[in-house]
Order: structure tokens, then C-alpha cells, then sequence
């Protein structure tokens, strides 16, 4: 299932027909047009959360809650607050896996019952090629990218891996690097190096979203559980970066 949340905005629009395309049954995927002003979208716990005070990272936060909220909401499930763990990743209701995550214009969101799915990923990048010198720090000999329109392989797989990452983390509470992520994208499968395999789809226009979603059913943690997972080293955070060159913390910066 999908969701319009950004009436009347092409981009989004577009983006949103490339998802319902794409998205697994039980899934539930949106997408919005980061606007001036959803920061305001946050809900006060949320807020709380978040460490950042730049206005840019806060407003894509509630952008992306905002979609979260409004999908979570399409599970009976109302005004509930997505926090932000101590590793970064965010705090999903119990009984739910979910994954943010933005670009510098649209933001995005999935949400899924545990009954349907074991953890999901998702990653959203600009269609654009990536640059050679990141794509030499995120490629491994042992990932394949044939049958892969060659000009945005590398997009593709850079945004791959950040969707696995999401996905295996929750699952593992394993720290990876790009090295430590093997994507197949012929087959629509990655594999971490703990064994843990996740299958891929993914749209390339007018954005790059690649969702990652590992199969089986998940018994719900612990609440007193949720969010207690280990934080990524600086040096561990600094290994990623942006479409830019620039450094970020692509981990889990929502």
C-alpha cells in the first residue's frame, strides 16, 4: 500500500507511482516534499529526541514522521511517537518495523507489521551518477551490477547498502561498513557478513529508492528493550558519505 502526502506536488507525485510499483504487499510506503515548516510536524517526545538544532535536519525529520505518522495511522495505529534511539535508528511502535530516510528534497517512509515482514530499509538518493571516487569506497569485487543501468549502478548500490544497513541493524545490532555488504542487484539480494540476507527493489526515477526487507516473522521486542542498541564510533560514522563528497552520518540521521 501506498500514500499520497504531497497533493499537488509533481516530484512527489512521480516519485510515489515509481514506489506503488515497487513495494512488497504488506508494506506500506510514502513519500513528501520537504517543506518549509515540518519541523513543526514532530510531536513534542519527538522533538525531545532529536539532538540536532539545524533547522534543515529537524524539518526533514518531521517530514519523514509526518509520512511515518499518517502510515502508522493506515495500521490503527494514532498519534504515536517515533523516537529517535541511542544509536540514531528510529524507536518504531511495538509490532511495527519501519525506515526513514530523505534527500535534500523528499523525504520517504515504510512501515510494515512484524507479522509481514522481519525488518525493512529504505534509502533514498538523487538519479545521478555517483562519483567515482565514493563508488571506489562503497563497491566490492564481489558485488554485481550487469544487468544494472550502468549510469546510475553506482547510486544504486550506494543507496542498496544504506537500505540493508537499516534493515540489518535492528535485527544484529552489528556495526557495518560498505566492505561488510554484498549486493547482487541482478538478483534483487544482499548479504551481510553475519549471514544476514535481504532482498532488494527499487525505483530510479525520478529518484533513486532502493527499499531493503528481510523475510520472516519477527517476534516484537521487549519495550523496555526498544532503542537500547549499541552507537556507531565516530571513525565508524565518518566511513559514509553524502552525494556531495561530504561527510555525514548516513547510518541513521533521522
Amino acid at each position: 500500500m501506498t500514500r499520497r502526502l504531497d497533493a499537488g506536488a509533481s516530484l512527489s507525485a512521480q516519485l510515489l507511482a515509481a514506489m506503488a510499483a515497487m513495494a512488497p504487499a504488506g508494506v506500506r510506503i510514502g513519500c513528501r516534499t520537504i517543506r518549509e515548516g515540518d519541523e513543526n510536524h514532530l510531536l513534542p517526545q519527538e522533538a525531545r529526541s532529536i539532538p540536532s538544532r539545524l533547522p534543515l535536519m529537524r524539518r526533514a525529520s518531521g517530514a519523514a514522521r509526518w509520512i511515518a505518522h499518517e502510515l502508522l495511522a493506515d495500521m490503527g495505529l494514532n498519534d504515536v511517537a517515533i523516537l529517535r534511539g541511542s544509536s540514531g535508528a528510529p524507536v518504531w511502535p511495538h509490532g511495527v518495523t519501519g525506515s526513514l530516510a530523505h534527500d535534500d528534497e523528499i523525504a520517504v517512509a515504510a512501515v510494515a507489521p512484524l507479522s509481514h515482514v522481519a525488518s525493512l530499509g529504505i534509502d533514498i538518493e538523487p538519479a545521478l551518477p555517483l562519483p567515482d571516487d565514493i563508488f571506489a569506497l562503497v563497491a566490492v569485487p564481489a558485488d554485481r551490477i550487469d544487468a544494472t543501468d550502468l549510469c546510475l549502478a553506482g547510486r544504486i548500490l550506494f543507496a542498496a547498502k544504506e537500505a540493508v544497513y537499516k534493515a540489518a541493524y535492528p535485527l544484529d545490532g552489528e556495526v557495518l561498513g560498505y566492505e561488510d555488504i554484498t549486493v547482487d542487484l541482478d538478483a534483487s539480494d544482499a548479504v551481510t557478513k553475519t549471514g544476514r540476507r535481504a532482498r532488494l527493489v527499487y525505483c530510479v526515477a525520478p529518484c533513486v529508492v532502493v527499499l531493503a526487507f528481510v523475510d520472516g516473522v519477527r517476534s516484537a521486542p521487549p519495550l523496555s528493550a526498544m532503542g537500547q542498541r549499541p552507537t556507531a564510533t565516530p571513525a565508524q560514522q565518518s566511513a559514509f558519505f553524502s552525494q556531495s563528497g561530504r561527510k555525514r552520518l548516513t547510518r541513521f540521521v533521522l
